[in-house]
This record gives C-alpha cells, structure tokens and sequence, in this order.
C-alpha cells in the first residue's frame, strides 16, 4: 500500500515539473524578440569588368544572429556565420565578371537570428559598365570666353549657370561666352540649388548632337526616383522683336533672363539632338522656368530635332522671337506643350504633344496655348507663328479612362493672337479647338488667325460628340447622345468665352462671322468622331515605346496642303509623321528608368 502510495506521490511530482516545464517553455516561447532585419548601404552600383564594388550589410538581431545567407541571381553563393550577434556590419564586395556590358547580376542577401526566425530580403543590384564612371564637374556661376564641355564628363549644374553676361543685370560689365558642348555629353541639374542653365543675350550655346549621340539634360536623381522639376531647365535669350514696352524684357519670374532687340536675324547657336528631361521650377505663382524657355531667340539660331519629357511647367514656350524650329517633342509634360506669347512669329514644323492621363497643370494644360500679350492687347509685333505637321494626342486613349480635370484644349487661342496652323492632327482632350474672345474672333475673321488642312478626332463615344459632351452627330451606343457621366465635358470646336469648373465647361457661345465655329473650322479642316478614323496606333497614348507613324491606309497620309506658304518642307502628309519615324534612336521614352551612370 505504501509502495502504491509512494508511486503515485512521485507521480504527481513529476507531472507538476512537466507541467512546470511547459508553462516554461510556452513563457519563454511568449517572449521571442522580433525577427531580425538588416539594411544595404548601397543598392545598386555599376562599373567596368575587373572592377569592384561593395555595400555594407548593416543587421539588426534581437535573438542575436546565426547566419547571412547571400543568393547570387538566386542561387545560393555564401554563408555567412555569426556567434549570436544582435547587431553586426559584414562588407560585401564583388569583383565583376566577364559579363557583357548591360548585364546585371543580383545579390540577394538574408539574416537568419539563433531562433530560426529570418529577416525580409535585401537586393544589391550590379549593372556591368560598358563606360569608365565618368568625373562630375561642378558647374556655377558664368561662363564667359570659349568653354567646352566634353562626353568624358558628366556636369552638374548649381544655381543659375550663366553663358555671358547680360550688361541689363545690375553690376555685371558686358562679356559674351560660347558654350560648345560635344554629342553624348550629359548634363545634370542639381536638385537642392535647381541648376538652370541660361544663354544670355550675344552669348551662343553649341549644343550639336547627333541621333547616335544625343545631348541630354536631365534629373541628377536615380532611376525610378526622378521627379517634373527636379531642376530649373534651359533658358536661350535672344535679340530679335519681341512686342514688350521698349522692346527688353525680362522672362517671366525675374530671375535675369532679359531678352529682346531689334535684330530679328540673332543667332544664339544650335540646339540639335538635345533631350531636355524633368526640368521646370516655379519662381512665383504661375511664374515658372519651363523644359526649354526661348526668348526672342532670332533666326539664325537652329533648333531642331529637341525632346522634351516629364517637365514641371511648359514644354516649349516663346517669348517674341523669329526662331525656326522643326522636330520637337513635348512627351508628358504638366503644362502646355508650345506656348506662343509677346510677338514669337517664327515657323515650326513637325511637332509631337503627348500627355500622361494623370500629368496636368493646375492653371489648366492644353496642346497649344497663344497669346499675344498677357493683356490681350494690339501691341506688335502680334504672336503670329506658323506651325505645320504638328500631332497632338491628348490624355483620353478611351471613354472610360479617368483622367486628370485639369486638361482643357488640344489648342487654346486667346488673347488677340494671329496664329497660323496647317496640315496638323488633333485628339483626345476635352475641348478640341477654342477660339477666345472678341478680339482673337476678329483675327479669324478678317483671315490673320488661320487653320487650314488640319484633322480633329474625338474618342469614340465619349458623350455624343466624342468629347464627353451631348451631340447632335457621332451619337450610338452606349453613349446615346448624352452627357458622358465623368466629368471632363467639352466640346469640338467652339468661339466666345468659357468658365471652366470641376471638369465641366460653360460656354457663350460667339460666331465667326457668320458661321458658328465648328462651320467655321469644318470648311477648312477635318472632323472625324474617334481617333481610330485617322488611321494612328493606339500605342501612341501608352507608355514604352509608341509606333508614331500612321497605319496603312490613313487618312494623315496625304491631304497636306502647302498652297501659298514658305519657310515649310513641302510633304504629302498631315500630322507629325508620314511613312518615317524621325524620333528613331534618338528620342527617349522611358526617362524615369533610364540608368545614365
């Protein structure tokens, strides 16, 4: 009896440990510190084959650490071990392979702490040069005299970088420079100081690239990181007319950009294969540096084949001038993509807008916006340009797309303008064509405000005239004639005057003589009710890169009309483009991801 006793005495003794073991064990199981973590100092690096390159695997290990293990393209590589350490640093470092130039190898690094908990993963990305890194050049303040810079060199812009002197700045004496600089040169604006570049009056800039070598000036910031107004731009100043009191003026902002004379024959040098991308700072409210700023730049000065991308303000502005350019892109700026103003009366031809769905300025962003003053006043020279082949594709690929309520006009001419349009392509924004006011309606009357030989499209369905407004034409299901139901609503073509709230414009509607403006327009140009009818592809709207060039068969490619015009290369078609892409090896269409160093 006693024997049973004793056992069942030990028994319970023992149970209460095991049971005391567990409570134990489910304690200290309750009090396991967060799992480890760890952090790169570097994420990416480049370089040469033979070259080496490292980051610093900083860890973080409560429970203290037991192993990094390191996985090259994903197969393991290396173990690393620790004895428990709750914070340690380990160097990795790599020298690179016989790899072709281009390639990137990936190290993916992971801590495993002494409970078998493991950290989230870390990547060190290795891009195998085809380049030497090239030396950054600070660059700051004025450069005067003959200066090269050369594609060895990347320069970096701080603060308002000068080329001359402008004699109208106060304490400055006159000196004049030539800034030449070699194709394949890349130049970067510094974020903090917003690096601008200004080419002041009698001073030249020699920017003469090539399609194989583009110069490009662009965001200092990496990949994926690069921002619209990340730095100022590139300002060229000029002394033709311009239709400014006393004909100088300073450019809108006050930063010093004074431009103006009487010499409409100025040259300012060459901007020739040149990508101008992120640019754009605003100096006061509405007051901004735009991608590329022309003030009364003259015609001896050559501006061709120049791609503007991702700006903060306005792709291309003029400020009075005679300069004659030809093959400009402005691809997804937040502005306006060419702003004519105070007297610009030069030519342009073949052009290309093409905005992002989200990207809009709030001031309101259009394809073409023209003034002749801010006022809206007679003064002269009157902003009377010709621009010809020019494509303008506006945000709204497809009726049901939502896109930004800030985008208004394909074009919007106001203020007394005299523009003059011919043989060009329009699609996709709310309004198609607005003529503003009394005084830019006389100018249209009296044939001094011209468009001729130009083809409008809407979106199919999207409301009942194909700008998300009711119809009397292109009506069908699903749209039916009525009002589409997301704002923004617009229409075709149309005169008087507008208010514009919340995506929705209200109209007054004027004649141009006696013709209402769509009559007006019609008898000159072309209605279509969807882009589709004119024959462009569809990638045109998307990101990567677009096929530009019209589909078989397209309208746009014939119909130009150069009767009675000069100053214009004469081709068959309409639009920015016949049966050749000019864009080809030279433009860029994914600057945001672009590795340049």
């Amino acid at each position: 009896m006693m024997n049973m006793m004793n056992k069942a005495r030990l028994f319970a003794i023992l149970l209460v440990v095991g049971l005391a073991s567990v409570i134990a064990s489910c304690s200290k199981e309750e009090s396991i510190g967060p799992p480890p973590t760890l952090t790169l100092s570097a994420t990416t690096a480049s370089g040469l084959v033979g070259a080496q390159v490292s980051t610093n695997v900083t860890i973080n290990a409560p429970e203290g650490a037991k192993t990094l293990t390191i996985l090259k393209n994903g197969a393991p590589s290396q173990t690393v071990p620790f004895n428990n350490e709750k914070t340690a640093t380990y160097q990795f470092s790599y020298t690179i392979e016989q790899l072709p130039a281009g390639t990137v190898v990936n190290f993916t690094f992971q801590v495993v702490d002494s409970r078998n908990q493991v950290s989230s993963l870390a990547t060190f990305a290795v891009t195998v040069s085809a380049i030497p890194p090239k030396e950054i050049v600070e660059v700051q303040g004025n450069i005067t005299g003959n200066v090269t810079w050369t594609k060895d060199k990347i320069y970096l812009l701080k603060g308002f970088v000068r080329v001359g002197n402008d004699p109208t700045l106060a304490g400055q004496p006159t000196a004049t420079g030539v800034l030449t600089i070699q194709p394949g040169t890349l130049i970067f604006g510094d974020r903090e100081t917003k690096g601008t570049l200004i080419v002041q009056r009698g001073s030249r800039i020699i920017a003469d690239g090539t399609a194989a070598e583009p110069i490009v000036m662009t965001s200092e910031r990496a990949p994926g990181q690069r921002e619209p107004g990340d730095w100022g731009g590139l300002v060229i100043c000029g002394r033709a007319r311009n239709n400014n009191p006393g004909g100088v003026a300073e450019l809108e902002g006050q930063y010093g950009g004074f431009h103006g004379g009487t010499n409409d024959d100025d040259n300012s040098g060459i901007l020739r294969f040149v990508r101008i991308e992120f640019a754009g700072i605003p100096i006061n409210p509405n007051q901004e540096v735009n991608s590329l700023t022309l003030g009364s730049v003259g015609r001896g000065t050559v501006i061709e084949r120049v791609m503007c991308s991702y700006g903060l303000d306005d792709s291309f502005e003029w400020f009075g001038g005679t300069a004659n350019c030809k093959f400009l892109i402005a691809y997804r700026g937040l502005d306006d993509d060419f702003d004519v103003d105070n007297g610009f009366s030069g030519t342009v031809q073949f052009g290309l807008g093409i905005r992002g769905a989200t990207l809009a300025d709030q001031s309101g962003s259009n394809g073409f916006e023209v003034d002749n003053d801010g006022a809206g006043s007679a003064a002269t020279p009157f902003s009377a340009p010709q621009f010809s082949n020019i494509t303008i594709i506006g945000p709204k690929k497809g009726r049901d797309l939502a896109i930004s309520l800030q985008f208004q006009n394909a074009a919007h001419l106001r203020r007394n303008n005299r523009i003059k349009i011919y043989n060009s392509f329009f699609t996709a924004y709310p309004n198609g064509i607005f003529i503003d006011g009394a005084s830019t309606i006389a100018g249209a009357v009296a044939n001094e405000l011209v468009l001729r030989g130009n083809m409008l499209a809407g979106v199919e369905h999207w409301g009942g005239n194909g700008f998300g407004s009711a119809g009397t034409i292109f009506t069908g299901a699903p749209s039916n004639g009525a009002n589409h139901p997301v704002a923004p609503r617009g229409l075709r073509v149309f005169a008087g005057t507008a208010t514009f709230a919340n995506g929705v414009f209200t109209v007054t509607a004027s004649n141009i003589g006696t013709q209402t403006a769509e009559e007006w327009f019609a008898a000159n140009n072309t209605i279509l009710a969807k882009w589709q009818d004119a024959g462009i592809d569809g990638s045109i709207f998307d990101l990567g890169t677009p096929k530009l060039t019209p589909n078989a068969g397209s309208a746009l490619l014939t119909g130009a009309n150069f009767t009675g015009l000069t100053g214009f290369d004469v081709v068959t078609f309409r639009g920015a483009f016949g049966a050749t892409d000019w864009t080809t090896g030279w433009a860029n269409w994914d600057a945001p991801n672009t590795r340049y160093r």
